[in-house]
Parts: structure tokens; C-alpha cells; sequence
């Protein structure tokens, strides 16, 4: 059973979203504000954040941001502000989606779901290896050299979806799909936004990318002239 964290000042908010999670056989556990949300998040460990951003005290955006100092936990905003601007700036602090109030039941447990789900890459055991980051699909990991390279879940399932087919053309829609789930369509400021974060951590020269190539109006493209070989 999956723990889900919901963190609303709202008391009608979280027990209608406690209600609807022990419907679908999730555990809910309930904070009112950001400090709680720290708080039983550190001793709860859940499997995914419901966040909303209007707190009181410390802003919801302050907790996503505290919460990565720590734990790459998939954190879902909730949030009555469906400007463009306020996604970008949840997204950019380290939020995998975002879901603007009001909302329908079905959709939010769709991209709960979609959050919790990762990519499986071949069963078969695999690194890849580039001049300059070496992916291990299978430890779900990026190292540079001695040094493990820090991923978001929903950075890591992007640069997977791409290293699983290297040299291959990776539609927008397609990544929507398979890191985001069914809904998404032209939410490219999602891949935008992320793959911005990926470049900084793993290009040499993030403005002149040589991995994570972008085809205009397409969608993603990972090249390699090194080849993948099976672990040891």
C-alpha cells in the first residue's frame, strides 16, 4: 500500500482527498501546513506528496524545495493558481506535476499513479557509457566519475526514456505519456523545464548540448558515439 502525504490547509480538501485515497487503497497521511508536512514526511517516508501551495507560514513552494534537500519523493502540486508562471516556478523547485483546482477525482489519481510509476528499461542488466556521465539503467543511476549525479525521479524516467533509445527520435507527446501519464498533450513546458535541469546537470556545455538533443516542434533525442554493454 502506497503512502501519500496530502498537505492542504483546508480541512474539507484533505478529507475529501483522505477519503477518495483509502478508496483506492492508498494510506493517507494529512499535514495542514508546511512545517508538519516536513515533519511527517521525515518520519513517514511517503510514496508521493499531494501539495498545495497556498500555506500558511512557510509557502508550499519552501516545502518542495526543503523536501529535495533530502528526498527525490514524487510531489504532485494542488493549487488554485494555473498561470504558466506559478507551474514553472513549482516545477523548477522540484515538483514532478502540477494539478490546477478544481479538479476531477479520476484525473488527479491518474497523475498520482503516473508519478509513482517508473520506466522499466530491459530486464536485462546495462550501462551506458559516455565520454562525459556513465547511465546505469538498471541502479536507476547517473555517475560522473566517483560521483553520483543527483536526479529528480521525473529527470531520471526522461533521461532513461531517451538512453533506452539511444539515437532515436522521442516524440513530446510520447515522453508525456510514458513520465506523465494519459492528459498530457501540450504540457511541453513540462519537458522544457526538466530537460533544462538535466542539461545543466549532465551536458559539458548546457548551451550547446551533445546528449540530450532538441528537434524543434518533434520532441528529444539522446545521441551516444559510445556503445552500451552489459554490466558486470
Amino acid at each position: 500500500m502506497s503512502r501519500v502525504l496530502v498537505v492542504d490547509d483546508e480541512a474539507p480538501m484533505r478529507r475529501a482527498l483522505a477519503v477518495n485515497l483509502r478508496a483506492r487503497g492508498y494510506e493517507p497521511e494529512l499535514a495542514a501546513d508546511g512545517e508538519e508536512a516536513l515533519r511527517l514526511a521525515a518520519e513517514h517516508k511517503p510514496d508521493a506528496v499531494l501539495l498545495d501551495l497556498g500555506l500558511p507560514g512557510m509557502s508550499g513552494i519552501e516545502v518542495i524545495v526543503e523536501l529535495r534537500t533530502t528526498s527525490d519523493v514524487p510531489i504532485v502540486v494542488l493549487s488554485a493558481r494555473g498561470a504558466e508562471r506559478d507551474k514553472v516556478v513549482a516545477l523548477d523547485a522540484g515538483a514532478d506535476d502540477y494539478v490546477t483546482k478544481p479538479f476531477g477525482m479520476d484525473e488527479l489519481f491518474a497523475r498520482l499513479r503516473a508519478s509513482l510509476r517508473r520506466v522499466v528499461a530491459d530486464e536485462a542488466v546495462r550501462i551506458v557509457e559516455t565520454p562525459d556521465f556513465v547511465v546505469d539503467l538498471d541502479a536507476t543511476r547517473v555517475t560522473r566519475g566517483d560521483t553520483e549525479v543527483r536526479l529528480t525521479p521525473i529527470e531520471w524516467r526522461l533521461v532513461e526514456a531517451l538512453v533506452a533509445q539511444t539515437g532515436k527520435l522521442v516524440s513530446h507527446a510520447q515522453l508525456l505519456q510514458e513520465v506523465w501519464g494519459p492528459g498530457y498533450h501540450d504540457e511541453s513546458n513540462y519537458l522544457r523545464v526538466h530537460f533544462a535541469h538535466i542539461r545543466a546537470k549532465l551536458e559539458p556545455d548546457r548551451s550547446r548540448p551533445r546528449y540530450f538533443i532538441t528537434e524543434p516542434g518533434m520532441g528529444y533525442r539522446f545521441e551516444n558515439p559510445a556503445s552500451t554493454i552489459p554490466a558486470d
